[in-house]
């Protein structure tokens, strides 16, 4: 290692094969040369600013995307190096090596990854003051007295914070959420809304997804039950007033969470499936979810036993549950959503991903907390990912005795298969479409489907050369590779910086929000003391 004044640092003579530095009169003209590099050209400048198609996802409007690697995520339409995309409306008209579509607007895609948008299958946006309050924190305090048990998030987020917000937080909290994921590519999401202590902030949650201008899955769940609250039988003002067309970019899913009351419960569940709205509840080893999880499993949930497992199910976690119940669920369809970097940090369990094989069962990504982790798509495909492949890797490892020659064992029958970087692309687009019941308008580059389309930058430092699309997808690329970002044909971000949002205004509204927050719960505010 080098000091820090340079003394132990190797020294050569001059010969370029060291790398050392020219002598001052040639570094001149390195310098020189070096300049010429750095230096944008004219047109690449000029490329940048380039406008958007105008008016894009009105009905008339066309524009083509073109020259683009399309990753698809449809085995029916294929992969393709290079292709273009026709945008008609709202919707995809075609994908083809070559389109010709005279008096159609263009979108440059030489260099670009062009994608479905991600889908995030669990989010609680109302909490996005928060973030990194809980760097360190658990889901529960475990009574260790360490800097992990205290703050922890039942305590502080649920029981203190949360009763604290006032419907503008929750619009604020909500909205810049839901802005941030769309600068990342995350075109759909389930808000997992557990802040309805009024129809007031009902309301605020709703109007805040239709502000932000993407596909949400508006995530009906409990508030604080004061006096006023009208969960769960609001569900069918709240269907009529802003749900009562399918023709939208938000719609609606029912909170059923079991650790309710179990009439509260047997409610929700019922005006789901008078509603006709998919039902999604937590379930969770450690928080005495799994004797209630396997009375549904059975169909003796609930008061009556009228409420079990089907189709229009949606379950978060699955931590810790029992071999009955995964087996019902597999029977009966039931959706996973996994939230592989939460579920490791805040000791939820481990990520059931080997159990979900072993059933054939396939999950969608969700990023649960941003008060803990960050709620990017890259991050949670590479945490799924990487965890799978740790604990398979291990298992072959172990399989051998770690001497020569079996050092090196070949994967003994019956043991996992290792997940590949296409999977995770599956769980994060597809299979997440699926389970919000919205696989027949996004989570695929499909004709018909709608534009739900993301640009990736491969030309950028992190990603070129292009060796491999899924490849560089996963496991090179981060927010800032996400150029163009596309919902239902209308282009919200363009070249880096998203379209119709004053950044600057509504940080300092958040900064409000959590400023109210704190005060008004009387934690203090310390950019050092929770972590």
């Amino acid at each position: 290692m080098s000091s820090q004044h340079g003394e132990d640092r190797p020294q050569h003579d001059a010969d370029p094969q060291h790398g050392r530095h020219d002598s001052p009169k040639t570094s001149t003209a390195a310098a020189a040369t070096g300049a010429s590099l750095l230096t944008a050209s004219p047109a690449t400048a000029q490329d940048r600013g380039q406008a958007p198609p105008s008016d894009s996802g009105g009905r008339e409007r066309r524009y083509v995307i073109r020259g683009g690697a399309v990753m698809t995520m449809d085995p029916n339409v294929g992969d393709f190096e290079v292709a273009d995309v026709l945008v008609e409306g709202k919707k995809i008209g075609a994908i083809l090596p070559r389109i010709h579509a005279p008096g159609a607007d263009e979108i440059d895609a030489r260099g670009r990854i062009v994608v479905p948008g991600f889908v995030d299958t669990h989010h609680h946006q109302f909490e996005t003051a928060l973030r990194a309050f809980l760097a360190n924190g658990l889901l529960i305090n475990d009574g260790s007295g360490s800097p992990n048990a205290d703050p922890s998030y039942i305590e502080y987020v649920l029981q203190r914070f949360a009763r604290a917000y006032r419907p503008q937080d929750v619009h604020i909290n909500t909205l810049f959420a839901g802005l941030s994921q769309l600068d990342a590519g995350v075109t759909t999401v389930h808000d997992v809304s557990q802040i309805h202590h009024s129809p007031d902030h009902t309301d605020a949650a709703v109007q805040a997804l239709v502000d932000t201008g993407r596909r949400s899955a508006f995530g009906y769940f409990e508030g604080d039950g004061r006096a006023g609250a009208r969960y769960p039988q609001d569900a069918h003002r709240i269907r009529n007033q802003w749900f009562s067309s399918d023709d939208q970019l938000v719609s609606m899913i029912m909170g059923g969470e079991i650790h309710q009351p179990e009439d509260v419960y047997t409610r929700s569940w019922g005006i789901a499936r008078e509603l006709d709205l998919p039902i999604a509840a937590h379930a969770v080893s450690g928080a005495g979810h799994r004797p209630i999880i396997d009375d549904l499993a059975r169909g003796t949930g609930g008061i009556g036993n009228d409420i079990g497992f089907g189709p229009d199910v949606l379950l978060i976690h699955m931590t810790g549950m029992s071999d009955l119940a995964w087996q019902r669920a597999r029977d009966a369809g039931v959706n996973v959503s996994l939230a592989f970097p939460i579920e490791m940090h805040m000791r939820h369990g481990v990520p059931p991903i080997l159990k979900m094989q072993e059933l054939g069962m396939e999950p969608s990504l969700s990023s649960d907390v941003e008060t803990t982790m960050a709620a990017d798509p890259f991050t949670l495909m590479r945490s799924a990912l990487t965890m799978q492949r740790m604990v398979v890797n291990q298992m072959v490892l172990e399989q051998g005795d770690f001497t020569p020659p079996d050092e090196w064992p070949t994967p003994a029958p019956g043991t996992p298969s290792l997940l590949t970087v296409r999977d995770v692309l599956r769980y994060a687009t597809v299979n997440g479409a699926k389970h919000l019941r919205l696989d027949r308008k996004a989570g695929s580059l499909t004709p018909g489907k709608e534009a739900d389309i993301v640009l990736l930058d491969a030309t950028a430092l992190n990603v070129a050369p292009l060796n491999s699309v899924p490849g560089a997808v996963v496991t090179l690329m981060d927010r800032t590779n996400v150029e163009t970002v596309i919902v239902a044909g209308k282009i919200r971000k363009w070249k880096g910086r998203l379209i119709d949002a004053d950044l600057d205004r509504l940080r300092h509204e958040l900064e409000a929000s959590r400023d109210h927050l704190f005060r008004t719960v009387g934690i203090r505010q310390d950019l050092y003391a929770y972590s």
